[in-house]
């Protein structure tokens, strides 16, 4: 099946007849199959009669809320695309055909009145307060949409299908926005004119949502200030912060400057950094599968895959770099095989990581770990120092050849595998590689 409406519906009988009717049409029209997915929040009036009569199937929305209707919708939907709109004609049916032609720009297509372009006719208090929280909420999360709280919108069902919503009303529409952004997929937003209601009652309240919404920002805060977030390290490299801009411009000098020209690269446990983004022949891997999903939307090859078993054959990549990954994982020594395992004779390699023997990382941590009590810092359970990380390179045959420090506390070291080397670490077995990765 194409797409699914799904409809949260409450006393809509006045509007829904004509709403599905002409939905209708215009899905035909395009050539489309289809489904109405109507969600009912214990309707008084003839809404599921209406419904019915138009071949809609009728669900009651569990858990009770605006939130509890999307995600019944959403869990019945069958369609590849899922679209939902609110049932009183305020969204215009015949709009959907536009966001239908942008499904290919995005996983996430908005109807958006606050976008150059878009119109929203309401009373003068209700769109400034409407505005007002659309612009808190996308500086303070970080997410380029200019209507976050527009419920015209077309998906791609595996975006839905990724996504844990929590929210309980109309505080769902960010919601849904910020994690699915978070994970990677992208939105876009087509220009639209927004109308009130043709019949009946708004069931919306924008004082009580907006203190609804205002609740919960502060948990998906947290989350787009994780590193969980897809793009946690590309917004490092551009904070309003200057200590972490600093940062991750230093790291960025550094790592580009060693690796330019070096060939084919693996930046391994990269993340949504700047630095892969820069180098011109290198191909990115990491864990977390939204970090690869957004470097992908970029352009950059990426592969989801374990540091302990690349999924590479031996001596192929010319240079291999591991910025600000071993700290988060276990003191293993095959990860540091691999390393050698992947990577040509001659090849550079360009480790980086918290050198826990220097007075400025052991103070700074323990600030930044009061600051942001739920950021990485207690992901870091491997303290390597530079005396214990050279001696393991150098015992494996690394050569140095440079090391750098970006404020005298994260250590980033360059290492040269011998042009005689070959391939000299005996592999485990295919199973103990599955059950690392």
């Amino acid at each position: 099946m194409d797409i699914s409406v799904v409809l949260p519906v409450l006393n809509e009988g006045g509007n829904l007849g004509s709403l599905l009717q002409r939905l209708s049409s215009i899905l035909e029209h395009l050539g489309l199959s289809y489904e109405f997915v109507v969600v009912d929040g214990g309707s008084h009036d003839n809404t599921r009669q209406v419904a019915a009569a138009h071949g809609a199937r009728i669900l009651d929305e569990d858990p009770p809320g605006y939130a509890g209707a999307l995600r019944t919708g959403f869990g019945a939907a069958q369609g590849e695309y899922v679209l939902t709109l609110d049932a009183d004609l305020s969204h215009e049916p015949a709009f959907v055909a536009k966001m239908w032609r942008a499904r290919h720009l995005a996983d996430i297509v908005i109807a958006s009145r606050y976008v150059r372009g878009g119109v929203a006719y309401t009373s003068v208090g209700r769109r400034a307060l409407s505005r007002l929280l659309n612009l808190v909420l996308r500086r303070m999360l970080s997410v380029p949409v200019r209507d976050l709280s527009s419920g015209y919108r077309l998906y791609r069902r595996e975006v839905l299908e990724q996504l844990q919503i929590g929210g309980r009303n109309f505080e769902v529409l960010e919601e849904i926005l910020v994690k699915a952004y978070a994970a990677g997929f992208n939105i876009t937003e087509v220009p639209f004119t927004y109308f009130p209601r043709h019949r009946g009652v708004s069931h919306a309240r924008v004082i009580s949502f907006g203190m609804d919404l205002m609740k919960s920002a502060f948990q998906l805060w947290k989350l787009r200030n994780s590193l969980e977030s897809a793009d946690y390290d590309a917004r490092g490299f551009y904070s309003l912060l200057p200590p972490q801009r600093y940062w991750q411009r230093a790291r960025h000098h550094i790592v580009t400057s060693w690796a330019r020209g070096a060939g084919l690269t693996l930046d391994s446990g990269c993340g949504s950094s700047i630095i892969i983004q820069s180098l011109n022949n290198a191909i990115g891997l990491d864990y977390n599968f939204a970090k690869t999903r957004y470097l992908r939307r970029l352009q950059i090859p990426a592969v989801r895959a374990s540091a302990f078993a690349l999924p590479f054959k031996d001596e192929v990549f010319d240079c291999v770099i591991s910025s600000q990954v071993i700290e988060h994982l276990r003191r293993e020594q095959v990860l540091f095989d691999e390393m050698w395992r992947v990577l040509r004779p001659g090849g550079l390699l360009i480790i980086g990581t918290p050198d826990y023997a220097t007075w400025q990382w052991r103070t700074i941590e323990p600030i930044y770990g009061m600051l942001m009590p739920w950021a990485y810092r207690d992901e870091h359970i491997s303290h390597y120092t530079r005396a214990e990380l050279s001696e393991r390179l150098e015992g494996m045959g690394f050569v140095h050849e440079e090391t750098a420090y970006i404020a005298h506390a994260e250590l980033i070291m360059r290492y040269r595998k011998p042009q005689t080397a070959r391939l000299s670490v005996e592999r485990p077995p295919l199973a103990l590689e599955a059950k690392r990765a």
